[in-house]
Parts: structure tokens; C-alpha cells; sequence
């Protein structure tokens, strides 16, 4: 099956892919899990912050998507709804906090990176921007993952999250105000040491 570019794949043939795998066929379970496997497994480890705790959160999001009875025409959306239930359902039950992932400091730089001096100051720099981002209130944090991390327009992440856009356009706007004032007070009390 050719899904096209990464993600666009029209809602009436992932509709038709899921009836297909529930009529048995593993062709159909193949593709769909070719198009949303590996991201579900990162969105799940935001909340989870395991990738084996990840992977189990993703394969049973799957087969809870099997298990309905229909699926919306946003697809996507709704997986991802799915998921994140699950995740917070895992979390309620095991008493704990969602883990972040580790400061993108960690990740290792392209082959064609600037110099060291240059590279140390990318990393330091994205490891408080992470710092700041993990001391903000839930809402506003999964709100900014979303469109700045994984690239999704407001109407996606309403979706998802099951909120309306305006409430999503809240917590982008407030978010980033937020982290504004927190850089703000770590940089003045950074000179005042």
C-alpha cells in the first residue's frame, strides 16, 4: 500500500485498511502498522518515558483500535486520542508522573554540525529550553509537544486531545507566554550569581 507522503494517508483507506484487518487480513495490519507504529511509540513515551513501556502502550492502542466498532474519519486523531488515554490510564495506575524524554542535549549532531564550541552552545541552549518546557503545568506542555515537536496544526491537536481549537490556541498562547516569563526570571537570576 502506498501511504504517499509521511502521515497523508486519506481517512476512506485507512477506514477501509482497519475493516480489512478485522476481516483477518495481515497484509492490512502490515501497512497500518508501517504508518503509525514508530510515532505512536514516541507520543507514548512522552507519557511514559520507557520505550519498552512505549512499545507495550502502542501494541495495545492497536488492538484496542481493532477491538472498536468503528473508527472516525479522522483516523489519526483518533488513534492518538486512544493513545493518550491509555498512557494516563497506565500512569493513574502505577501512582506516577509522566516522565520527559531525555534533553534533546543528548542526541547525537548531524555529520555536517558546526563546530564544538558552536555544537556545546546548540546543546546547552535546547537542554534549558527542555528544562523550562518540563517545569510548565501539563496542559500547556502537551500542547506546545505537539505543535512545535511533532509539527501539528491547532485542528489536529484539538482533535486529538478531544478540545476545542480555541482551547488549544489558549494553551499554545499561554504556554509560550509562560516559558517567556521563565526564561526570563533563570536569565536575570543567572546574572545576579
Amino acid at each position: 500500500m502506498s501511504s504517499g507522503p509521511a502521515g497523508a494517508v486519506p481517512p476512506d483507506l485507512t477506514a477501509s485498511t482497519l475493516a480489512r484487518l478485522r476481516a483477518g487480513d495481515s497484509r492490512a495490519g502490515r501497512a497500518l502498522e508501517r504508518l503509525y507504529r514508530r510515532p505512536l511509540i514516541r507520543y507514548c513515551r512522552r507519557f511514559l518515558g520507557n520505550v519498552t513501556e512505549a512499545e507495550d502502550a502502542a501494541a495495545d492502542v492497536f488492538l484496542k483500535a481493532i477491538a472498536a466498532r468503528g473508527a472516525p474519519g479522522s483516523f489519526r486523531a483518533w488513534l492518538y486520542r486512544i493513545a493518550r488515554n491509555h498512557c494516563l490510564n497506565l500512569l493513574r495506575a502505577a501512582r506516577r508522573r509522566p516522565r520527559p524524554l531525555p534533553p534533546a542535549s543528548s542526541l547525537a549532531p548531524p555529520a555536517d554540525a558546526p563546530g564544538p564550541s558552536t555544537r556545546l552552545a546548540r546543546a546547552e541552549e535546547r537542554s534549558r529550553a527542555a528544562r523550562l518546557l518540563e517545569g510548565l503545568p501539563a496542559p500547556f506542555r502537551e500542547a506546545l509537544q505537539l505543535r512545535y515537536g511533532d509539527g501539528l496544526s491547532r485542528a489536529d491537536i484539538a482533535s486529538r486531545l478531544g478540545i476545542s481549537q480555541d482551547l488549544v490556541r489558549y494553551r499554545l498562547y499561554q504556554g509560550v507566554k509562560l516559558l517567556k516569563n521563565a526564561a526570563g526570571s533563570t536569565r536575570r537570576n543567572g546574572h545576579r550569581q
